[in-house]
């Protein structure tokens, strides 16, 4: 029942299991609310929101209205290894990196889209709204021309952030991996001391 309502405190915050590295192709626009990409002063701010200590998951809240991503609380155990805080950190900043990127990538699209549908609007002699006060379209293939031309404006910027983004995906991945080996090492070296411990003497006569 406390979980319950710490989550919806938390604004709807669940919790996963597991959180791995994932991967995100750049050239895949994240779309987000334009009322909200045209007005920066009203980012919404994180919430700050972190899980009982008691808690052993990784917590994911609801996407981020600007930036379109879940933002995670790491999961901190009270014996954590240096190894281990080095992979927490570098996941944390690494998410806080991914929101910046997208939150100013999708602001800058929206208000593209926004200038370049009045301009193609206004070159037709239209208004950006109708006799009935409905927000006029442009067609798919008067949209297409905005999309390819975005996509080439942003070609280098988005080839840094995959270059960038695997760079981080692999050092993630190579950190999880040495804090298996180390875990499982431990383990083993537990089991084989608990059993010598455990194991009856026998006195020579």
């Amino acid at each position: 029942m406390a979980s319950k309502t710490a989550a919806a405190a938390a604004g709807c915050v669940t919790r996963r299991v597991f959180s791995p590295p994932g991967s995100l192709s750049a050239l895949n626009i994240r779309q987000c609310s334009s009322k909200l990409a045209t007005q920066p002063n009203k980012t919404p701010k994180r919430s700050a929101f972190r899980p009982a200590a008691s808690s052993t998951h990784d917590w994911i809240g609801p996407p981020n209205p600007l930036s379109n991503l879940r933002p995670i609380v790491y999961h901190v155990p009270g014996n954590e290894s240096e190894l281990e805080k080095r992979l927490r950190h570098l996941r944390q900043e690494t998410e806080d990196w991914n929101h910046d990127f997208w939150t100013r990538q999708n602001i800058s699209y929206s208000k593209e889209k926004d200038a370049f549908i009045f301009s193609s609007l206004k070159a037709k002699g239209l208004t950006v709204r109708d006799e009935h006060g409905r927000r006029r379209a442009l067609d798919s293939e008067e949209m297409a021309v905005f999309y390819k031309s975005f996509l080439e404006t942003n070609r280098v910027r988005h080839a840094d952030y995959n270059k960038e983004w695997y760079r981080r995906n692999f050092t993630i991945t190579l950190l999880m991996a040495q804090v298996a080996l180390k875990n499982m090492w431990r383990t083993v070296t537990e089991r084989h001391s608990s059993k010598k411990n455990s194991s009856p003497t026998t006195d020579n006569k």
